[in-house]
């Protein structure tokens, strides 16, 4: 008989926020939003994917919350900028999908689309399971993170936490094995993005 899992106590939820170098409807923003709907579905596809907001007035998941953005977004002459609100079972899930397969493809071209920035790129946190985050606490928590380095309240994949507010180092060897775990249910992803042009 298989032994019992007990379920998890915390998930981990991660918030980004960037600034596109146009408009989103622009044509120099084009390959962001032809991949768009790929890294969704990436992400929904991958081991360790707890769930996600859905943005205002787009078809999808419940959105947690008003969507607001940060302050860095004053004086840039747009009204939003691209950003997601997820949760995930731990931080080496999180990982194996940021930095491989589709997510990686768009990472690779993000300097197209997307303007240099002198704010962290996203923050982490852990919340009970079963709590949604909103969007102003990503908010809230990415500008603490800006303003006072990280900690248990806002960290980053370079200065992690365990649930229990421990500095924690991440097992680079499970990110390799999940990533792995996720490459045959992204494939037909992955081609359909390296199709398009940057």
């Amino acid at each position: 008989m298989a032994p019992h899992l007990a379920a998890p106590r915390h998930h981990l939820a991660m918030y980004n926020f960037g600034l596109h170098v146009d408009d989103y409807e622009s044509p120099a923003v084009e390959g962001f939003r032809l991949r768009e709907a790929a890294n969704f579905a990436a992400a929904e596809r991958a081991k360790g994917f707890v769930g996600r907001s859905r943005y205002a007035g787009v078809e999808g998941p419940e959105s947690w919350g008003e969507q607001v953005f940060p302050r860095f977004i004053a004086a840039s002459g747009l009204d939003s900028g691209p950003s997601s609100l997820s949760l995930w079972q731990d931080l080496e899930s999180l990982m194996a999908f940021s930095y491989n397969g589709v997510h990686a493809d768009a990472l690779k071209h993000a300097r197209h689309w997307n303007r240099k920035q002198s704010w962290p790129s996203l923050v982490l946190w852990w919340v009970d399971a079963g709590t949604r985050p909103a969007w102003a606490d990503g908010v809230a928590r990415l500008e603490h993170l800006h303003d006072k380095g990280p900690s248990p309240f806002a960290f980053t994949f370079k200065a992690a936490f365990d649930s229990s507010g421990e500095g924690v180092v991440i097992d680079r060897g499970r990110v390799r094995q999940l990533a792995e775990a996720n490459a045959p249910d992204q494939a037909d992803l992955l081609a359909h993005v390296h199709s398009l042009k940057p």
